[in-house]
């Protein structure tokens, strides 16, 4: 049974009153309304780690991503955390590759397969992002770009590590764009995905993984989109800055 997942990434938001209050209130308006067995994750900055552990804490459900983190074990990387100081502070996930990682820091999908190799080592489950640009998805093989980004930083490995990462897809062109993706592309290429996964390691690995959707998801769009049979959740930007909103998103799924 695939995990349920709604991840919030706050990304460089919110001052650190800020953050503690709408932790807070997200846990306890989640504990009186949010039924089943969803997982929610929030990815505050990284600065917010360990404040807000204690908050989510008291919800089985809650649990802490990191945005990012080193390829690297440790030594002299100025400004870096790595997978090691996540694990010593009981992070359970951390995002990997997210579309602005690899925009503004050139991130390769070379470079990404280390950070989901020392994530998994650290027993870290990445949030492994991947999806394409308007460009290509008007000119290219969009859905062929996207499973080259799957093939080069995650069929290295082995079905059981596989099966601790998360995949969430984002098409880049629908982030702050004023374009949408329909609930049947967004299904499109999450059964692709899927398929190629299938391919490597077999339906019944595939089968297990929770694809995640990332396309500036809002309450409005969350029940369409999943209720899409390959859509396990979704990674939400903006909307997660707010906590009614967000919880519509979370009872959605």
């Amino acid at each position: 049974m695939r995990k349920k997942i709604v991840a919030g990434n706050w990304k460089m938001n919110k001052l650190a009153d800020e953050a503690v209050a709408l932790a807070s209130e997200l846990v306890n308006i989640a504990n009186d309304e949010v039924k089943g067995d969803v997982k929610v994750i929030l990815c505050p900055p990284a600065i917010y780690l360990t404040t807000l552990k204690k908050y989510i804490e008291t919800s089985p459900n809650f649990a802490l991503a990191a945005q990012n983190c080193s390829d690297k074990a440790s030594g002299a990387f100025t400004g870096e955390i790595s997978a090691a100081m996540l694990q010593s502070i009981g992070i359970e996930y951390v995002l990997i590759g997210h579309s602005e990682r690899r925009q503004y820091f050139a991130e390769s999908n070379e470079l990404l397969a280390a950070k989901v190799n020392i994530a998994l080592e650290n027993g870290i489950s990445p949030i492994f992002c991947c999806g394409e640009s308007l460009d290509q998805r008007q000119n290219e093989d969009y859905i062929g770009f996207v499973k080259n980004q799957i093939s080069e930083s995650l069929f290295h490995l082995s079905a059981e590590q596989l099966q601790k990462v998360v995949i969430a897809y984002e098409p880049i062109w629908a982030i702050g764009t004023g374009l949408t993706a329909s609930a049947e592309q967004a299904q499109e290429m999450h059964a692709a995905l899927r398929a190629h996964l299938a391919g490597k390691y077999g339906s019944e690995v595939a089968e297990e993984i929770s694809i995640l959707y990332g396309g500036s998801v809002t309450a409005a769009s969350a029940d369409e989109l999943f209720a899409s049979p390959d859509i396990d959740g979704g990674l939400v930007g903006g909307a997660s800055l707010k906590s009614r909103e967000f919880i519509n998103i979370i009872k959605a799924r």
